[in-house]
């Protein structure tokens, strides 16, 4: 408890305070205290009411600079394509067999991806992995018949994004070791593709609120208008 009142108390930042986005970040590398190197996270605060079928948000977005982790691909494919996604990078590929790993346990991987005509098999699968965000979903990219650039593109920095119960997103928009530019340009991305995934039942204001923080510091408040 010591350690971490004392890490709490090494924080310079001003709680309520509207800082752009340049400034917000610059915030965040500098209360960084921890051993490693932290993510830095995004949360959005948007004017959607996630009950609602027509208030949905939900997408991916490829981040220019990278997120800044090594990112563990398991492809659902056969013949041809598990080559492909194989060559492109991913860390396990099968069909069947890779049904009945996962249904005995196997979990190393951080990303899912399926040829359409796998997922038959991968429905089987959809109580380990939906509550975990990893059921494949074309809406987001990780159904395709082009398993390869899907493996390439989660590989670089693509980041699904989707709205929670409260209307808020989280995602990672890199690493405290990045500089500010790099973070900048990341959130950006990110709260384009979220005005671009606007629902049709959205109304009024839309992107309400933003906060940035790392994984051991505190929630810096950000003016909106800097990142749109």
């Amino acid at each position: 408890m010591t350690k971490i009142a004392k890490r709490i108390q090494a924080w310079n930042v001003e709680a309520d305070k509207l800082h752009n986005l340049t400034d917000a970040l610059g915030v965040v590398k500098a209360n960084a205290k921890a051993k490693f190197d932290e993510s830095v996270e995004i949360a959005v605060n948007l004017g959607v009411d996630p009950r609602h079928a027509d208030q949905q948000v939900r997408g991916v977005v490829q981040l220019p600079s990278g997120t800044g982790k090594d990112v563990r691909v398991a492809v659902f494919a056969k013949d041809k394509k598990a080559e492909e996604a194989l060559a492109a990078g991913a860390e396990v590929v099968g069909a069947e067999d890779l049904v009945e790993k996962i249904q005995g346990g196997f979990m190393d991987f951080d990303r899912v991806i399926a040829s359409p005509d796998m997922m038959a098999l991968v429905g089987r699968l959809g109580k380990v992995l939906g509550p975990r965000g990893l059921m494949p979903n074309p809406k987001v990219g990780t159904v395709t018949p082009n398993v390869a650039q899907a493996v390439k593109d989660a590989k670089s920095g693509a980041v699904e994004f989707r709205v929670e119960k409260a209307g808020i997103v989280h995602a990672g928009i890199g690493k405290t070791s990045f500089t500010v530019e790099q973070l900048e340009a990341n959130a950006k991305a990110l709260v384009d593709a979220l005005v671009k995934a606007r629902p049709s039942g959205a109304k009024g204001l839309y992107v309400k609120k933003i906060s940035l923080s790392s994984t051991m510091g505190p929630g810096v408040k950000v003016d909106t208008s800097s990142a749109l």
